[in-house]
């Protein structure tokens, strides 16, 4: 049985790809080691092992030289057969690793990590990353990121071929009638609390909005202001913040309903061409979708028909098109019925078989 040890940085708690990603592996005859920091007190259960690091570190560049000086040395002498690296952040360590002890890599762009707004707007950050990935990138035989965007600009920027896994669910059994509810005009956003998410504008727009509830998932750096952007603007009775939710959970809340946002800003490369896991998780729960004015996206909405996209962030507007879809029944109905057959294509049981694929096939 082939070892692969999988390397990651971010909340596996909470991350639905790499989940996804190892299960489908462990189940088509690969044994799993998920490498990981150490971020919660209680203890995570999954399918496969899980080595977690308590860092002494929590954030900065400290914690990325701590975990990536750690990660390398044991790489260097766990058993393996294949290593996979989770975004560039852990790709340092496995590339020398592998090529020290001459085993086979491959690389999952998770994102377009050079052109994430939190690296574009510190100068120096962005030239080590840069710097890195264009040192790395040309020397990876095997990868796969999460939409044909990012893949094409790799390839041409990089000569490599890199494929496209993306960010799709499991489909589930249609869990939306299940567990209706009785409360109606939900409007969801799910996902990381991060700048450029377009959270900001969302909350703004409850404001014209007042019939209606904002139920907001998730955690990340800019949670405490987004807390206190609804409390200055008295829509705390409006607004509900959930946190971080387990994975097993998030279905049967994100079911309940009515829309589902996702707002990214164009900020750099990486939201522009965003296909947030997030989008096809409410497509999944049969939510139709008021998503951004950005490629990949739109192409999704426009194809499936399960919704629209905003022409501005203003908050107004925001609310204008949320108030039209929600208020337009027929309308609402016909992306929601659109919803049940796009599902039955963009899931995880389609994609996975690509994924099979590269790993069967990697050199």
């Amino acid at each position: 049985m082939q070892r692969i040890i999988f390397s990651v940085i971010c909340d596996i708690k909470t991350d639905q790809r790499i989940d996804k990603i190892a299960n489908t592996l462990l189940k088509n005859g690969y044994e799993i080691l998920v490498i990981s920091r150490k971020l919660h007190k209680e203890k995570i259960t999954r399918n496969y092992n899980l080595k977690l690091l308590k860092m002494c570190f929590k954030r900065s560049i400290f914690m990325y030289l701590e975990f990536n000086l750690r990660l390398f040395f044991i790489l260097l002498f766990y058993r393996c057969n294949i290593l996979l690296s989770n975004d560039l952040d852990t790709l340092l360590p496995n590339y020398m690793a592998a090529k020290i002890r001459r085993k086979k890599l491959v690389y999952d762009s998770h994102e377009y990590f050079t052109e994430l707004p939190e690296v574009i707007s510190r100068k120096h950050v962005k030239y080590l990353w840069t710097r890195l990935e264009n040192f790395l990138l040309p020397k990876i035989k095997n990868s796969y990121t999460v939409c044909q965007s990012i893949a094409d600009i790799y390839n041409q920027k990089y000569g490599i071929n890199m494929q496209v896994i993306r960010n799709v669910p499991i489909l589930r059994d249609n869990i939306s009638d299940k567990l209706a509810t009785e409360e109606q005009n939900i409007i969801i956003y799910q996902g990381a609390l991060n700048m450029g998410r377009g959270i900001e504008y969302m909350i703004l727009a409850m404001k014209y909005l007042k019939t209606y509830k904002l139920w907001i998932i998730g955690d990340g750096t800019t949670r405490e202001e987004l807390e206190k952007l609804s409390t200055e603007n008295n829509l705390n009775n409006q607004i509900t913040f959930f946190g971080k939710i387990p994975l097993e959970e998030l279905s049967n809340i994100t079911c309940k309903a009515t829309l589902g946002l996702s707002l990214e800003e164009n900020m750099g490369l990486n939201y522009y061409y965003a296909l947030p896991n997030k989008l096809f998780d409410y497509i999944n729960s049969n939510i139709p979708v008021l998503v951004s004015n950005l490629p990949e996206m739109r192409r999704i909405v426009e194809t499936y028909q399960v919704g629209t996209f905003i022409l501005s962030h203003e908050p107004k507007h925001i609310a204008e098109k949320i108030e039209s879809i929600l208020t337009n029944k027929n309308t609402y109905q016909l992306y929601k019925q659109n919803t049940y057959l796009a599902r039955t294509e963009l899931n995880w049981q389609n994609e996975e078989i690509k994924l099979l694929d590269i790993f069967r096939n990697i050199y």
